[in-house]
């Protein structure tokens, strides 16, 4: 019976249905890779966590100061999140970091919507990996990234590897590298320093800063990261003063470094006071604010200098997908660290 009404098809109808069968089997095509970005690569930390970080601790809204031009905005609309991709291209950003807070988060139900919206940008996108470190948890959590990530065009890979970057509450010992070893399934772990990190006997692929009340740092070799300022919505005054003239400074020093990884902390953390998107207190009358204009200025055409060293270029090839992902479980991210400093 299925044969005879198989044959009875118009041929298009039936070279149609073959045709939505099969695509979904398709592995992305090399093509839409193929504006990747090479190192160095220029990256912000991005926290897709509002309106429920505007409201913390019974501080609401929970910041210093006014962003502009969305005021205190949602991270799921897809409004903001064009007009923060179109923002950070501006400022010659190509990557964004999406803090992630595990599956079903808030976090986590919002990396889709941040992917698509660079579907149409030469834009990507990886995670900061922020819970604290369990073996059976980060294998559960790198095999739900690789299935409903990693193989998205505008996901970053570096090497044919889906990219990761890990906060130090899940690193802070060699024994917590030897721990992401173990359970790593084929990532580009970009994990935070500590004391010691480079004596560690199993090295991850690279090493990054996450200290936005120190104004520059560098991590010879791997990576160099600069903040605008520190000024927590519960300290009487700033841990690090926003100075433009400093940050410009700043900037340069980053391009100077040619290191592969040039990391902004951050994008939007509000409640730390460290964006560099445009506020009230620095707006500007290209209508960016002070600190992307200097990132734009800073940045622009900088990266050939660097591009004849001999790091490895990010390159994307498929992800084996192993295993199907866990279940999501829900969890409520956790928006600060219990330091309130990071």
């Amino acid at each position: 019976m299925a044969r005879r009404l198989w044959r009875a098809l118009p041929p298009a109808l039936a070279l149609a249905l073959i045709t939505s069968i099969l695509a979904p089997m398709r592995p992305p095509s090399l093509s839409a890779y193929a504006s990747a970005p090479t190192f160095p690569i220029r990256a912000a930390f991005y926290y897709p966590w509002f309106p429920e970080a505007w409201n913390q601790g019974g501080i609401n809204p929970y910041t210093k100061y006014l962003p502009q031009p969305d005021g205190y905005y949602d991270s799921s609309s897809t409004t903001v999140i064009d007009e923060h991709i179109a923002r950070m291209q501006y400022a010659n950003i190509n990557v964004g970091i999406a803090s992630w807070w595990g599956q079903g988060s808030k976090t986590d139900l919002r990396i889709n919507l941040l992917l698509q919206e660079a579907h149409t940008r030469n834009f990507y996108w990886t995670l900061y990996y922020e819970p604290a470190l369990s073996a059976t948890q980060a294998a559960s959590d790198l095999s739900y990234i690789a299935s409903q990530y990693a193989s998205d065009p505008n996901f970053l890979h570096v090497n044919g590897k889906p990219v990761v970057f890990v906060y130090s509450r899940a690193v802070a010992s060699c024994a917590n590298v030897a721990t992401w070893h173990s359970v790593n399934n084929g990532f580009y772990l970009n994990l935070q320093v500590f004391s010691g990190y480079r004596t560690c006997p199993g090295q991850p692929d690279s090493w990054h800063q996450y200290g936005p009340a120190s104004a520059e740092s560098s991590q010879v070799g791997y990576s160099f990261s600069i903040s605008p300022g520190f000024w927590l919505v519960t300290d009487a005054s700033p841990r690090l003063t926003r100075d433009p003239v400093r940050w410009k400074a700043n900037i340069a020093h980053m391009v100077a470094s040619c290191a592969p990884w040039q990391l902004i902390t951050t994008f939007n953390e509000w409640g730390e006071g460290t964006a560099v998107e445009d506020a009230t207190d620095w707006d500007s009358p290209s209508g960016h604010g002070i600190y992307l204009d200097e990132l734009r200025e800073g940045l622009a055409g900088r990266a050939a200098i660097c591009q004849s060293l001999p790091y490895p270029r990010p390159m994307r090839s498929p992800v084996p997908q192993s295993s199907p992902a866990p279940s999501p479980s829900p969890r409520l991210p956790i928006y600060q660290a219990p330091s309130s400093v990071r």
